[in-house]
């Protein structure tokens, strides 16, 4: 059973905390490395054979929180970084076959370090957590899988096959 997701409010105090604030991603050196980030990622993945394509809601989000980190507040060693350009061999095969399952494009937003969890967004605004033990549903949209991160909270990606 899924939690209740946090408030806003608490979710903007934690993201606060650790250098977050609002319209982040409007300035330019966000996103630059935003850019920067995404185009590795783009070439990586082409580079393994398995194109993948950002949209300007990925470029936003990864804007938003590029450089910060944010420790998982019950398990701080759990730390969320928004940099899309962590992965492992083969990965962007497995990001493009959950985007099959899920019937939606997905492009990787940032990782989740002690699990090494690739945490991803669709073009429909839904986030997903690539781990190696399968695929999960971080959240329907940004407020609730940061509320997810948050507390640690996700469920089975299958749920949400076509």
């Amino acid at each position: 059973m899924r939690r209740p997701t946090a408030p806003r409010s608490e979710i903007d105090a934690w993201l606060s905390a650790h250098g977050w604030h609002a319209d982040r991603e409007k300035e330019p050196e966000n996103l630059a490395k935003a850019g920067e980030l995404i185009a590795l990622r783009v070439e990586g993945a082409a580079g393994q054979g398995f194109p993948l394509e950002p949209w300007d809601e990925v470029r936003r989000f990864v804007a938003s929180f590029v450089g910060l980190e944010f420790p998982m507040p019950k398990a701080p060693e759990r730390v969320f970084r928004a940099n899309p350009t962590f992965g492992y061999a083969g990965d962007a095969e497995d990001i493009t076959e959950l985007a099959e399952n899920l019937g939606q494009r997905l492009f990787p937003v940032g990782w989740e370090s002690t699990e090494n969890g690739i945490v991803l967004l669709d073009d429909t605004g839904r986030f997903f957590y690539l781990h190696y033990t399968g695929p999960y549903f971080l959240g329907a949209d940004e407020t609730q899988a940061l509320s997810s991160l948050m507390t640690g909270d996700q469920e089975d990606a299958e749920g949400h096959f076509v």
